[in-house]
């Protein structure tokens, strides 16, 4: 147990820059108090002390604003930052070195007792603030999840979701020098770079596309015209259409 808690203090300080010293982290992080009380709680859970287990859950929760079922899995080195209103369901798994933010929810979308109704995350997970995660699938290791972002299908190893429902927007992060991909940078908030909303750029992609079919078509008139062909009046748009304007309304 001590060398678990030696290893999440560790983990604090390494990827919280408010954390100033080990005895603050210790004192004053209601996610490590909360992984302390769940250690208690998930260990009377296995040897069948079922209401032990919920009763010291339930006093975790009053203490820290953190809820744990004693049931759940928590790997080494999590790190619940601020935790305020996480909720963490009976059947989850919490890979190693994830990281989970105030507003957290892993959830069930069943109500078959003895089923996997919660999410497992991976290794190195991030989740953001506000995000929910509902259902009995896998979040690959290195995935992201953005802010308020809801879940609700398998997320692929080093993918970043984001949105309501959730998308994917790719399954890798490249390093800066644009060399080989990289999952183990800790991105804080499940923030990552040009992590836009894939339904965004798709639009974005076709305003692109029919503005530059606007360009060819007027340049194919104006030839025919040179050439002698006038289509009079039928030949301007009449649809006000205006790719600048739209695509300001998108980005």
């Amino acid at each position: 147990m001590f060398e678990h808690l030696r290893e999440d203090l560790a983990s604090v300080r390494e990827r919280d820059p408010a954390a100033r010293s080990t005895w603050e982290v210790l004192t004053c992080y209601p996610g490590i108090h909360a992984l302390i009380l769940h250690r208690f709680a998930h260990a009377a859970w296995r040897r069948r002390f079922f209401w032990l287990g919920r009763f010291v859950s339930h006093v975790g929760r009053f203490l820290t604003g953190i809820e744990i079922h004693p049931a759940a899995v928590i790997g080494r080195r999590v790190f619940i930052d601020h935790g305020m209103g996480v909720v963490i369901g009976e059947t989850a798994i919490v890979g190693d070195d994830s990281t989970i933010y105030q507003g957290v929810t892993l959830g069930g979308t069943s109500l078959y007792r003895g089923t996997k109704r919660h999410p497992t995350l991976g290794r190195g997970v991030v989740v953001g603030a506000g995000a929910k995660v509902l259902g009995g699938f896998e979040v690959g290791d290195g995935a992201r999840i953005g802010s308020n972002a809801v879940v609700i299908k398998p997320v692929p190893a080093g993918a970043t979701a984001v949105g309501n429902p959730a998308h994917i927007l790719g399954t890798e992060r490249k390093e800066e020098s644009g060399g080989e991909p990289k999952h183990d940078v800790f991105s804080a908030y499940g923030v990552t770079r040009d992590m836009d909303d894939p339904l965004a750029r798709a639009v974005l992609g076709l305003l692109e596309h029919a503005s530059d079919t606007d360009r060819r078509f007027a340049l194919f008139v104006e030839r025919l015209a040179q050439a002698g062909i006038d289509f009079g009046a039928a030949a301007e748009p009449k649809d006000g259409f205006d790719a600048d304007k739209l695509s300001k309304i998108v980005d």
